[in-house]
């Protein structure tokens, strides 16, 4: 424990990170735009009041504060659609993080730990490591490495995402090799847990190597799921990482209803306090009409918001936004907004799967009325960074008599919103994690573990939607 005696003083640094910083609300509205690059190679150009313009720069002035991206480890079986080009690999994804830290925005890295697409009822083993399935060293090895390199050749550009989720949708066991895949559902939690942990701790070197703060989730497709699979997690040692991530579509998942929705959110908030929630994936339909020869993945509507029409698109997601806010959530992202017809192919059809879903019509002009309407409604209970007094520092820390706690103040705009607080050391050992604003008020004493004195590092970020970091520097007299 620091000696009483020990006089500590303290020196707010606040380091805005990213090209452009934006008061951003404090809770992510996010969408996922992995489509876009390939849309536009496609031919597809998007419009806004009837005026063509960068579908990035669309989301931002919506509101949108987050973008979703996903990753595939060697998508080679875009090589025989369309013109070979690939998309969803490291290249493509670099395109992408770029304009989205253009335009302002966060961005939540999507590990699909595949070749190909992974969701609750396939997570096959990317070509490359098929060969060690069985030999868990060394799948944890190649596992810990992909995703290691990736970030640190993400950070040299200046690329680093805000967040990243180890797998998609991984209701089933990852990595697994296409016969035991095809075999039907399988969870071996010991091999599970192990390659999970073996993920987090790539992102945790990278943070300590880089001196980035990288959010971790994981991802799990319904809610009514999450409880018996974050128990299984919790079981067999799966706990380091920050948020809980969950797909909700009223067609796939119903009768779960916004409000079923709503109570498991709440339940989750209680059951893993310093864990946050947030809606990954969610979509509904404007139209039952089709614009191009692809079969469309969405097909059903809510009672209470039909027929399907771009009002009812919008009220549904403002009454699903409306509600995590209400029980503690931290976001929602919309699946591929952009996602609208074209004359390229995908591996099951020519044209979009979703285009009745996007936020465009089908003239790839913004839809009146529509589901882009959301990120900029007034919800209750959401507090703007942009409404923090002008000059206001978003948080104070002091040592507490004795050098036995922190003592962080938060500004008012900040008080309900959550943070993580980490204490480093100089190696660049995190000696401390401690989730803020789980109180809902705007001072929080954090204790110290017993360390030697020295000089210490606090970083504090992570507020939803912020894109700066305060970083305090402990100094020993």
């Amino acid at each position: 424990m620091m000696s009483p005696t020990i006089r500590i003083n303290l020196l707010l640094v606040l380091i805005l990170c990213g090209a452009t910083v934006r008061a951003q609300p404090g809770f992510y509205l996010g969408a996922d735009l992995s489509y876009v690059n390939e849309m536009e190679d496609c031919g597809v150009r998007y419009e806004a009041g009837g005026l063509e313009e960068d579908p990035y720069t669309i989301f931002a002035d919506a509101g949108a504060n987050l973008v979703r991206l996903r990753i595939w480890h060697n998508p080679r079986w875009y090589d025989d659609l369309n013109d070979g080009n690939r998309y969803g690999d490291l290249a493509d994804v670099k395109r992408s993080i770029a304009r989205a830290k253009a335009s302002g925005m966060s961005v939540l890295l999507d590990f699909h730990l595949s070749d190909t697409w992974t969701d609750p009822s396939r997570q096959i083993v990317p070509a490359a490591w098929a060969g060690v399935t069985d030999n868990l060293s060394v799948l944890e090895d190649s596992l810990y490495n992909y995703i290691h390199a990736t970030l640190l050749n993400l950070n040299a550009g200046n690329l680093m995402p805000e967040m990243v989720q180890i797998g998609n949708e991984t209701n089933k066991g990852i990595l697994q090799s296409a016969e035991d895949d095809a075999a039907g559902w399988a969870l071996d939690w010991p091999r599970n847990a192990a390659l999970f942990n073996r993920a987090i701790a790539a992102v945790r070197d990278v943070e300590v190597e880089t001196g980035k703060n990288i959010g971790i989730a994981i991802h799990i497709a319904g809610p009514t799921n999450a409880g018996w699979l974050l128990e299984g997690f919790e079981e067999h040692g799966v706990t380091d990482f920050d948020v809980i991530g969950l797909s909700y579509y009223w067609a796939w998942h119903q009768p779960t209803t916004i409000g079923d929705a709503g109570d498991i959110v709440e339940r989750l908030k209680a059951d893993y306090p310093g864990k946050e929630v947030m809606i990954f994936e969610t979509g509904y339909i404007w139209t039952t009409e089709s614009n191009d020869t692809a079969n469309n993945i969405i097909s059903s509507v809510q009672p209470g918001y039909a027929p399907a029409s771009p009002n009812n698109q919008k009220r549904w997601l403002v009454d699903l936004t409306q509600e995590m806010i209400r029980r503690g959530a931290a976001g929602v992202i919309y699946w591929e907004p952009a996602w609208v017809s074209s004359p390229c192919r995908t591996q099951w059809g020519q044209g979009s799967h979703q285009e009745h879903a996007a936020f465009f019509d089908f003239t790839n002009n913004v839809l009146p009325d529509g589901g882009m309407g959301f990120y900029a409604y007034n919800y209750d209970g959401l507090v703007s960074h942009a409404e923090l007094p002008a000059g206001e520092p978003p948080v104070s820390v002091l040592v507490s008599p004795g050098g036995r706690a922190l003592e962080v103040t938060f500004a008012a705009g900040l008080a309900d919103q959550r943070a993580r607080l980490q204490l480093v050391d100089l190696s660049g050992r995190v000696m401390l994690r401690y989730p803020l604003g789980t109180r809902g008020a705007g001072y929080e004493s954090v204790p110290l573990p017993e360390l030697p004195a020295g000089v210490y590092v606090v970083k504090i970020d992570g507020w939803p939607g912020n894109s700066f970091a305060a970083r305090v520097l402990l100094l020993q007299e």
